[in-house]
């Protein structure tokens, strides 16, 4: 099956860009992996459909599929490349668009700059529907939050990690680490990710703050591994350091791809609105085999 792509990045996060709109691939989770697949395929860390409004008041639905080839709920940085493509492919003159994901509606906004704002929605805590299982565990107190203590399996380190459990559409668990660039993410990453705890898998997050409005951060993302930008670990980094007391109310984020501004007012019900670049690499074809 010959289809035709759009390989986009954010930051460093990247994309292959499937339409969808005039009728389904009907991919397998096998072509997903495909198409990601740096060698044989496109290259990508997510798969991302772009696929008509499912209802009234909605421009598009948005389906993500990671490397792995599961279909997960949200990817930030690549809600910021969507915009960027429905207006480039000509699907729509829209600044402003309405978008069906797995997580909800989200509302992706393109600047003057080139840049693109997107509403991410409130965080969510509530352990229940990040999920987190804390049975058995005793959260200590940080700021005005909460730090839960981590074992894990088969891990040089001996001592807990204490993160941070919430969901930003996806679920995440954040930690403080001194410095980035020597943070154990590649060992401890998977180990996360896999955690008994996590029972849909996490995203592990590790932030550095550099002061009261700068992080830096690096995210081992669950059915990708280490990417170079993580919108929505932005947004969970943000929060977390923000509930802890230490972050203010806009943070610009320091990833290994490049620099996202993430705001947060701080009420439970508040958005999360982060801000930040999405850029069309080339497009082409590939022949996709039956698997």
């Amino acid at each position: 099956m010959l289809i035709r792509f759009t390989k986009m990045q954010g930051a460093g996060n990247d994309f292959v860009m499937l339409d969808e709109t005039r009728g389904r691939l009907n991919l397998s989770p096998a072509q997903y992996r495909f198409l990601a697949d740096r060698h044989f395929g496109v290259g990508a860390d997510q798969i991302l459909s772009v696929r008509p409004s499912p209802g009234e008041g909605i421009d598009f639905e948005y389906v993500i599929h990671n490397a792995d080839g599961g279909e997960v709920e949200q990817c930030g940085n690549g809600a910021r490349c969507f915009v960027r493509f429905v207006r480039e492919q000509g699907l729509t003159s829209k600044d402003v668009v309405r978008v069906k994901t797995l997580s909800g509606v989200i509302e992706p906004r393109m600047q003057a700059d080139g840049r693109v704002t997107v509403d991410m929605g409130a965080p969510v805590f509530e352990l229940a529907r990040i999920p987190f299982e804390a049975a058995g565990l005793t959260a200590q107190p940080a700021g005005s939050w909460e730090k839960w203590p981590l074992i894990l399996e088969n891990n040089a380190h001996s001592a807990p990690f204490l993160i941070a459990a919430l969901s930003m559409g996806n679920p995440h668990a954040v930690q403080l680490v001194d410095d980035v660039d020597t943070a154990p993410v590649l060992e401890a990453g998977p180990l996360i990710e896999h955690h008994v705890r996590f029972p849909k898998r996490v995203n592990a997050g590790f932030m550095q703050v550099v002061s009261r409005s700068r992080i830096r951060l690096r995210v081992y993302e669950r059915g990708a591994g280490e990417t170079l930008a993580c919108g929505t670990g932005a947004c969970a980094a943000v929060v977390a350091g923000i509930r802890w007391g230490l972050l203010d109310a806009r943070v610009d984020v320091q990833t290994r791809g490049g620099q996202l501004t993430i705001e947060w007012a701080g009420g439970l019900d508040a958005p999360v609105m982060m801000t930040g670049p999405a850029t069309t690499v080339f497009e082409s074809e590939i022949e996709v085999p039956e698997l």
